[in-house]
C-alpha cells in the first residue's frame, strides 16, 4: 500500500519509518523545508533511538521518501495520515487544531483518487467529524473516509510500542475505512496485535482516557510518596505492595518530580475542556492538573530545604543532572527541570546543569542555567548535586569523585534510583522522594 504521512515530527516520523519498515510504500510530507533537507541528509530532527538506523534503510530500500509538497506525496495513496501537532491554545487550554483543520483542507483540494483520511494526531472528540465536514466542502469528486487511529508511543521506546503494540485502536464509520485500515496494520497479524474497532468518537476519546488515566496514577503515588516522608514509609515498598495487584499493576507508580512530555500535560488539559464544553465534570482530571503543576515548584522547595532553607540556600551552586522530562528523549516539553530551575534561581541560587541529549532544546527555555558538557562539570564546586532525570548515565556516577569536586556531599535524588545506604556510607548527606 502506498501511505502518506502529513507532519515529519515525532508520531509522523516514528510512524512513517515503521510503516515502511512493515514494507508499505511511504511518503513523509512537512512544509519545513529545512527539516525535509535535514531529513534527505539522514538527519533526525528529534532524538529516538533507533529512528536513524530505521530511516536510513527504508530510504535506502526505497521504500520511504520525504517532501514539502502535499499534492506530490498523496498522489496515489491508499491511506493519509494527519500527524501535525495540536498544541494547547493560548488562552484556553483547548488542543489547537488549526494544523489539523489546514491539512484537511489542502487534503480535500489536491486528493487525485478514493483515500482514507486518519487523524494520528491527538484530537478532541469531534474532530474527525470536522475533518470530514471540511474536506466535503472542497468539492473533492473523490470517495473519502475519515478514521481515528491514536497513537500510544512512549517516547525513547517509540518503535518497539509501534511494532509490538499492546492495542491498536482504530475508529471508522463505514467498511470502505475499515478495510483499508485493516490492510494497513497487516503486517502486525503475525504478532497477533488485538485490533480494537470503534466508532469515530469512542476512538477519539480513547487516547484521551488512557493518558489521563497514567497521569492520575503517576499523581497519585507523587501524592503517597509525600505521605510516606510525613509518616515515616517507604513509596518504592508501597509502589510494589500496590502494583502486585493485578487490578491495579506495577507501571506508572514511580514517585518523582511529576509527569512532563508532549502528551499527558496537554492532553489532560485538553480534556478538562472537552468536559466542560459537554457540561461534564472531570473533578479527578482536574485535581490532577493542578496538583502536578504544584509539585514541580515543591521539588524545587526540597532542595532549597537540603540546601538549609531559603536563607542559607541564596549565592549557593546546585547541580541538575538530567533536563528531559524522560531518559532516552530529547524533549523538553513541560520538564519539571524548568520549574525546579526557576524555583532555584527565584532563591538566589545558582544552577549548573547536564544532560545527555537535552541541552540544545533547553538553553532557551532555562537561560539562566550555566550548561555543561559532563556531569562532573556541572558538580564541581556545588553545593548539593540534584537528579532530576533517571538517564543510565547517572545510575552509577563515582561517589568518590563527586564528593572531591563538590563544594559539599549533598545529594537530592528525584527518582530514587540510589540505594540510601550506599550514599549515605560514601559520606553524602542524601535526600530521596518518599522514603525516610
Amino acid at each position: 500500500m502506498k501511505i502518506a504521512m502529513v507532519g515529519s515530527g515525532y508520531v509522523g516520523l516514528v510512524s512513517g519509518a515503521c510503516f515502511a519498515d512493515f514494507g508499505h510504500d511511504v511518503v513523509c510530507i512537512d512544509k519545513d523545508q529545512a527539516k525535509i533537507d535535514r531529513l534527505h541528509e539522514g538527519v533526525m530532527p528529534i532524538y529516538e533511538p533507533g529512528l536513524d538506523a530505521l530511516v536510513e534503510s527504508n530510504v535506502k530500500a526505497g521504500r520511504l521518501a520525504f517532501t514539502t509538497s502535499l499534492a506530490e506525496g498523496i498522489k496515489g495513496a491508499d491511506a493519509i495520515f494527519i500527524a501535525v501537532g495540536t498544541p494547547s491554545r493560548r488562552g484556553d487550554g483547548h488542543a489547537d487544531l488549526t494544523f489539523v483543520h489546514a491539512v484537511a483542507k489542502e487534503v480535500g483540494e489536491k486528493l487525485a483518487n478514493d483515500a482514507v483520511v486518519v487523524t494520528k494526531s491527538t484530537v478532541p472528540v469531534g474532530t474527525g467529524d470536522e475533518v470530514e465536514r471540511i474536506i466535503g466542502e472542497t468539492g473533492t469528486p473523490h470517495k473519502v473516509s475519515v478514521v481515528s487511529n491514536p497513537e500510544f508511543l512512549r517516547e525513547g521506546a517509540a518503535i518497539g510500542d509501534f511494532k509490538r503494540p499492546d492495542r491498536i485502536v482504530i475508529g471508522a464509520e463505514d467498511e470502505f475505512g475499515k478495510q483499508v485500515m485493516s490492510e494497513v496494520y497487516r503486517p502486525l497479524f503475525l504478532n497477533e496485535s488485538p485490533i480494537l474497532f470503534t466508532s469515530r468518537r469512542t476512538s477519539e476519546l480513547i487516547k484521551y482516557a488512557a493518558n489521563a488515566f497514567l497521569a492520575t496514577k503517576i499523581t497519585f503515588i507523587n501524592e503517597m510518596a509525600d505521605l510516606c516522608e510525613k509518616v515515616g514509609a517507604n513509596v518504592q515498598d508501597v509502589s510494589r505492595g500496590i502494583g502486585m495487584d493485578g487490578r491495579i499493576g506495577p507501571k506508572f507508580l514511580h514517585a518523582g518530580p511529576g509527569y512532563g512530555g508532549s502528551c499527558f500535560p496537554k492532553d489532560t488539559l485538553a480534556l478538562l475542556k472537552t468536559s466542560e464544553d459537554y457540561d461534564s465534570p472531570t473533578r479527578i482530571i482536574e485535581a490532577v492538573v493542578k496538583t502536578n503543576e504544584s509539585r514541580k515548584r515543591a521539588m524545587g522547595r526540597k532542595v532549597v530545604d537540603a540546601l538549609g532553607g531559603a536563607e542559607a540556600a541564596r549565592g549557593r551552586k546546585v547541580a541538575l543532572l538530567g533536563l528531559t522530562f524522560k531518559p532516552n528523549t530529547d524533549d523538553m516539553r513541560d520538564s519539571p527541570s524548568i520549574a525546579i530551575a526557576q524555583t532555584l534561581h527565584d532563591a538566589g541560587v545558582e544552577v549548573a546543569a547536564y544532560d545527555p541529549e537535552g541541552m540544545e532544546l533547553a538553553r532557551p527555555l532555562m537561560p539562566e542555567v550555566t550548561m555543561c558538557k559532563d556531569p562532573y562539570e556541572a558538580i564541581t564546586g556545588a553545593d548539593a548535586t540534584v537528579i532530576v532525570t533517571e538517564w543510565d548515565a547517572f545510575r552509577a556516577l563515582d561517589l568518590k569523585r563527586m564528593k572531591e569536586l563538590a563544594k559539599a556531599p549533598v545529594l537530592v535524588d528525584l527518582r530514587n534510583i540510589y540505594n540510601p545506604e550506599d550514599v549515605r556510607a560514601a559520606g553524602f548527606a542524601y535526600t530521596s522522594v518518599g522514603r525516610v
